[in-house]
């Protein structure tokens, strides 16, 4: 089998991905590097999209609402700061009373990594500490952003070929790079950290000035002078 097939299989050790309509709340928040649209679902934070201008954003939820199989609950960013899990949907999505545990989860999922998302543009956050739903990955791709996110922290980098090692898969370079452009949860677990071996940046899906500008803030490259 090969690394292309393999990154489609299902790893035996993941549970089966559920395939019933999901609870789901979503909200954009402003960073240095523009707007990023976070996702969560009662499990964790699933979805971390860049460059989240209304038409980007917009294409998003379509996206994870056909994935999820429920309609989102929005929120603005700055009412999630202070969410509680008390905090349900508007009144004009009337949850049932099966729902509302699930969504008030959601809510609390989605503001804790806004705040932790927030602290960590402002330098105090060096490490996120949030649960994460992997359910829009699978295979191989998901084993390598698992061993990326627990194991290659804050200011440090790692080779495409260095990470393909780790996890066991030494002729897997270019399937390495293949995962961090299908990372559903950029930032969060950290694709920006990972760099070619001979020294060059390498690619990034939210565009090589946002890939500069996150290793900058966490002091690998330096802070651009204007």
């Amino acid at each position: 089998m090969t690394i292309a097939e393999r990154q489609k299989q299902p790893d035996p050790r993941e549970r089966s991905e559920r395939r019933e309509a999901r609870a789901w709340a979503w909200a954009v928040s402003a960073t240095p590097i523009g707007p990023l649209l976070l996702a969560a679902t009662d499990e964790g934070l699933v979805q971390v999209v860049f460059h989240a201008e209304e038409k980007t954003a917009a294409e998003a939820v379509a996206r994870l609402t056909r994935r999820l199989g429920a309609e989102p609950t929005s929120l603005p960013s700055a009412s999630l700061r202070s969410a509680s899990p008390a905090v349900t949907a508007p009144a004009s999505a009337a949850p049932s009373a099966a729902a509302a545990l699930p969504l008030a989860r959601c809510t609390e999922q989605l503001g804790e990594a806004i705040r932790q998302v927030e602290s960590y543009f402002v330098g105090d956050t060096k490490a996120f500490t949030l649960p994460l739903d992997w359910s829009l990955i699978t295979g191989f791709n998901r084993r390598v952003l698992r061993e990326l996110a627990a194991h290659v922290p804050y200011g440090t980098v790692v080779g495409y070929q260095d990470l393909a090692d780790r996890v066991g898969e030494p002729g897997a370079a270019r399937a390495v790079g293949v995962a961090m452009g299908s990372n559903p949860l950029p930032v969060v677990v950290p694709c920006h950290r990972v760099v070619e071996s001979g020294g060059g940046i390498g690619g990034f899906g939210g565009g090589l000035e946002t890939k500069r500008t996150l290793l900058a803030l966490e002091g690998v490259l330096p802070q651009p002078l204007f």
